[in-house]
């Protein structure tokens, strides 16, 4: 048993040598047709399209989720023109309500406020002393009644939603009439 046992040993040996000088002769043809790879210049940054503008810096992580908002900060102008894309999102959920799709209109809701809050408090903090006083009491106004939105959302109470609903509505055209 122990001659079979050696004669297939170096049968095993024979087979890897016979494996290691082939695959020896056969890298070296490959590095001999080896070619020079051009390597350019950097790609360049994906940074500077609308919304994209710190794409390529890295995110404060240490911080809590409130304060490494994502939103670019813009112009108390193009600030209040977004603000009013988020009214009209926020004005859409009605659908939503209608067709009872409450995860959805929750999603929205919130998406949406986000936006709405970081540009109203861009468009006050840019407004005389005497009209932000009257705004920042609006929009407290608005976001209870979005938060109101959002808990009738949460419990699938239809008529609460409706009711909220109005509400907000209301409250959003009040803020969008002072933000001009």
């Amino acid at each position: 048993a122990s001659a079979d046992s050696t004669e297939t040993g170096r049968r095993a040996v024979l087979g890897l040598v016979s494996l290691g000088l082939a695959s020896g002769t056969f890298v070296q043809a490959v590095l001999a047709e080896a070619r020079k790879i051009p390597v350019g210049p950097p790609p360049p940054p994906s940074g500077g399209l609308p919304g994209t503008l710190n794409s390529d810096q890295a995110r404060d992580l240490d911080l809590p989720l409130r304060n490494r908002f994502y939103l670019q900060p813009l112009p108390p102008t193009e600030a209040a023109v977004r603000a009013k894309e988020s009214a009209k999102d926020i004005i859409n959920v009605k659908g939503l309500i209608d067709k009872k799709a409450w995860p959805y209109v929750q999603n929205d809701l919130r998406s949406k406020a986000s936006y709405l809050r970081y540009d109203l408090n861009t468009v006050i903090s840019a407004k005389p002393k005497g009209e932000k006083e009257a705004l920042k009491e609006l929009s407290g106004k608005l976001f209870d009644s979005i938060s109101n939105l959002d808990h009738a959302a949460k419990i699938k109470s239809t008529p609460e939603a409706e009711k909220a609903y109005a509400a907000t509505v209301s409250s959003l055209n009040d803020v969008l009439a002072k933000l001009v």
